[in-house]
């Protein structure tokens, strides 16, 4: 695809002509990045009560049919691949350490991979590594643009699955050989029957249904489905609407994937973590031990000071919680799977310091927080020092990145317990190269993603 062409092309157009030579290598290395990432966290995910519900109810309601068989990931078993894309979705985001993009204010590879697995392994068609490269690719940009407009055009703070709805949609109209006018279409219908559900209603309330993919992820695979046998569901007003016209001006010249993507250190929301990296740092720079802790105050932006959760009773209530994940840091100098234990959910020393944590809701640092999330910290001592740190902004943004070894433990951690270690050193392999691989490499990695777990549970 020339440049000068894809000045004016539409949405439904650069979806369908987009081929793996066009992508920049820029692209190329966060689609590998986020592939092993996406991975290591569907691994532990597996382990935890929402994964196993969801796997349950999967076959229940989404027996395979005539459209074609996939597997859930981590599990093996057959359902539709709108059984997958549920199951896997699920899966992921249920443990708070996937990729993310700070201005669409969500997750896409949490209901990406585990779709665009499930298309692959239902498709009749032969898919290699470039042609997955081109799915992704497609799938990822579409659902960063589209949360940008639903973002500055709804009045709502939608969940992730509202908006990736729409680019697995696409990409899944993609992957099984529609046409353009087939892709636009599909859009459509995602984004219509897109779950557009509260994203503050999970922060104020949290509980298993997270950011929406468990639900966007089939409604995207659905939709796809539906637009290749002539179902209508056009326009998507997230990607030809006027009022967004302007985030997808330059589709084809920048790519936001690029741009926005971050990668967490830590299995909690995004919002605390530029939190969690200051007492990193503090404690490390004052050579500080957590019983000289007093209290904390962290001022940071509004929807961060809702997160609170100084006492979490469960997983999904510590996913939503700054003050306990800063106390973990303090005490324990981490903030891993360990952490989401029963074990440390009633840590004493952990409890403490969370009890005295003290959220300041400070409008500057609301008015700064779009691109990037920000916190600043202090902590009182019981000598009665004060130390603070500076404003700052978590690691794992595009201009603070996780190095590739920082990714690589990460992904160890979470996976190798699961799996063991060969599985995992395979996985690795092969998706940190996953655009290189011929259709039999690539279905062998697939089938790497999807076999049972059989080493236990980590949780």
């Amino acid at each position: 695809m020339e440049s000068n062409k894809l000045m004016t092309i539409s949405f439904e157009t650069f979806g369908d002509e987009l081929i793996y030579d066009a992508l920049p290598v820029e692209v190329l290395a966060i689609l590998r990045r986020s592939f092993t990432d996406t991975i290591g966290v569907a691994a532990v995910g597996s382990t935890t009560p929402l994964s196993k519900i969801a796997r349950r109810v999967a076959p229940m309601i989404f027996g395979s049919g005539t459209a074609g068989t996939s597997r859930m990931l981590m599990d093996g078993t057959a359902v539709s691949p709108a059984g997958a894309a549920m199951a896997g979705a699920f899966t992921i985001d249920s443990i708070d350490a996937h990729d993310g993009t700070t201005p669409s204010k969500g997750h896409a590879g949490s209901a990406i991979f585990p779709a665009m697995i499930a298309l692959a392994q239902a498709t009749d068609k032969e898919i290699d590594g470039k042609r997955f490269a081109e799915i992704l690719a497609l799938a990822y940009e579409f659902s960063y643009r589209a949360g940008l407009v639903q973002h500055a055009t709804c009045p709502d703070y939608h969940t992730s699955g509202a908006w990736t709805a729409v680019g697995v949609a696409a990409a899944g109209a993609k992957l099984l050989g529609g046409n353009a006018e087939q892709i636009r279409q599909a859009a459509g219908i995602g984004e219509y029957h897109g779950p557009r559900s509260q994203m503050m209603r999970c922060i104020d309330h949290p509980t298993m249904v997270r950011d929406g993919v468990g639900w966007g992820a089939p409604s995207g695979i659905t939709a796809a489905y539906l637009a290749l046998e002539g179902f209508t569901g056009a326009p998507a007003l997230t990607c030809e609407g006027a009022e967004g016209s302007d985030f997808w001006a330059d589709l084809g010249q920048a790519w936001r994937l690029v741009d926005h993507t971050h990668y967490k250190a830590y299995p909690c929301c995004r919002w605390s973590h530029p939190a969690v990296d200051a007492v990193h740092d503090m404690m490390r720079d004052n050579a500080l031990t957590h019983e000289m802790i007093k209290a904390v105050e962290i001022r940071t932006f509004h929807y961060a000071t809702r997160l609170a959760g100084h006492q979490p009773q469960s997983q999904d209530e510590f996913a939503y919680s700054i003050a306990f994940p800063v106390a973990a840091m303090i005490v324990r100098g981490q903030v891993g799977v360990s952490e989401l234990s029963q074990e440390a959910l009633h840590d004493p020393d952990i409890l403490r310091v969370s009890r005295a944590t003290h959220l300041i809701d400070d409008a500057e640092m609301t008015r700064i927080s779009t691109d990037k999330r920000w916190a600043q910290v202090s902590f009182v001592l019981k000598d009665g020092r004060k130390i603070e740190s500076a404003s700052r902004t978590p690691r794992g943004d595009a201009d603070m990145p996780l190095t590739d070894r920082e990714i690589s433990l990460k992904f160890h951690s979470l996976a190798t317990p699961i799996l063991g270690a060969p599985r995992a050193d395979e996985i690795e392999a092969l998706s940190s190269q996953f655009d290189t691989l011929g259709v039999k490499d690539f279905y062998h990695l697939l089938n790497l993603c999807t076999d049972r777990t059989n080493l236990g549970d980590a949780l």
